[in-house]
């Protein structure tokens, strides 16, 4: 084969692939470009266009963490104050049972004074028991 042949081959090769192309595109494909609506390309950025400086957009999930962190520290300021229904349960609470201790604290003091004088009055009578024999 010479030279010429060869390229006469080469280019009827070129041609059928262009037919092929356009065979594949037929239909709707040749007449409108379809692209996914979904697919969101990368855009990469220079160092240099990237802004510092500029505030940044929280998402959603990170604007409900940030409210729900500032509620508690809300709640918990009142709680403390003893301003919420569960603090005001709470010391209500807290008084009952240190009324409570105060009186068994008491009880327990009369008791030791009454042990202690029967000790006393016990010890007093076998003194004088001792001293009679």
């Amino acid at each position: 084969m010479t030279w010429q042949r060869r390229s006469y081959l080469h280019q009827d090769q070129e041609d059928s692939d262009d037919e092929n192309s356009l065979r594949r595109r037929a239909g709707v494909e040749g007449l409108i470009e379809i692209e996914n609506p979904n697919r969101v390309a990368q855009k990469s950025k220079k160092v240099t266009q990237i802004e510092v400086d500029e505030p940044r957009q929280l998402s959603r999930r990170e604007r409900e963490e940030i409210e729900k962190q500032k509620a508690k520290e809300r709640y918990m300021k009142m709680h403390l104050a003893g301003k919420t229904d569960q603090a005001k349960a709470d010391l209500a609470r807290l008084a009952i049972i240190r009324k409570q201790r105060e009186e068994a604290a008491k009880k327990k003091e009369e008791e030791k004074k009454a042990k202690d004088a029967a000790a006393a009055a016990a010890a007093a009578k076998g003194v004088n028991s001792l001293s009679l024999k």
